[in-house]
């Protein structure tokens, strides 16, 4: 199929990246993100032209946080971006002249990591990113599920407690809410509030106070054996495990992989999460127990997802 064009729409820049059919980067371009749906269109637009430039590119591919339609071109609806019924495909396309394809993008990273990071030599895997929230991407039988609509694999709203936390989709009890980098602050700071006695090193990286408390510094208190900030790990990692348990029952995966912001912490979060999955897992002592591992790819892995997703034929069937 020859070279393509990923593209990672980011909080605070837009990344393309020229990507070849092995998952390498062979270059990449960055514009600031604006703030508003139109400009946004633009500075993709000139994203994918400065990666473009002095390569033969057969197609794009974009990564977008929202409710993509199954065929890759609309935005539903984006939390963070005010698309609605976005025809994003339609709208790049016109400005770059290539083939575009659009893809939710923890779709995009889970893809990424199946083909070219931890989940080479695997058929059926179910990723889960663990940074602010909580996202994923589901892959049985080498293929990437989309549902009917497009929208399968929002694992962060699934409800795991009714009438719980009130959560940014406007439901409650889900998923994110409990396992993800917003609850393992939160679970920190209350722990550091109720016992200050506990959190001595936790609070020494900040400003001294439970408000202080930022993500950093509970991995780093964490490495010394801060009492408040292991707790808070183990914490994120029950819920977090749990859920895997419930996914398991679904899907029957071979492997998890773990990606976002928080398996960057490696088995300081990983091991915890492990156990608490086999604690979880129904028959647990008797059946085959996926694996859990951390993803490779880093913050490359919705580019490149997105990238090879532009090469893939159309998913109707």
């Amino acid at each position: 199929m020859g070279l393509t064009i990923g593209v990672d729409i980011g909080g605070t820049k837009i990344a393309a990246g020229v990507v070849d059919e092995e998952g390498n980067i062979l270059s990449t371009f960055k514009v600031p993100t604006p703030t508003t749906p139109a400009a946004i269109v633009d500075a993709i637009a000139s994203a994918v032209e400065g990666a473009h430039a002095g390569h033969e590119i057969v197609g794009v591919g974009i990564g977008a946080a929202g409710y993509v339609n199954r065929q890759r071109s609309t935005v539903y609806f984006a939390p963070n971006i005010d698309w609605r019924q976005e025809p994003l495909k339609e709208k790049v396309e016109a400005r770059v002249g290539l083939p575009v394809v659009v893809e939710n993008d923890a779709n995009a990273a889970a893809w990424g990591e199946y083909k070219f990071g931890a989940g080479k030599g695997h058929r059926n895997v179910i990723c889960i990113t663990l940074g602010t929230g909580l996202g994923g991407g589901i892959i049985i039988g080498n293929k990437l599920r989309r549902g009917h609509f497009g929208v399968a694999a929002e694992f962060g709203h699934i409800r795991m407690v009714p009438d719980g936390l009130l959560c940014g989709c406007g439901s409650q009890g889900c998923w994110e809410q409990y396992a993800s980098g917003r609850a393992l602050v939160r679970y920190a700071k209350q722990r550091a509030n109720a016992t200050p006695e506990r959190a001595e090193v936790l609070l020494s990286l900040g400003d001294g106070t439970p408000g202080g408390i930022e993500g950093k510094h509970i991995s780093m208190a964490a490495r010394q054996g801060d009492p408040v900030a292991v707790d808070s790990y183990r914490e994120l990692a029950r819920w977090a495990g749990a859920g895997l348990a419930d996914l398991a029952s679904l899907f029957d995966p071979s492997a998890f992989i773990v990606g976002g912001g928080l398996s960057d912490e490696g088995d300081l979060v990983l091991d915890p999460i492990r156990t608490s999955y086999k604690r979880w897992l129904v028959g647990g002592n008797w059946r085959p127990v996926a694996d859990v591992i951390a993803a490779r790819l880093g913050n490359k892995a919705g580019l490149v997802g997105a990238a090879d997703l532009a090469r893939e034929p159309d998913p109707i069937m």
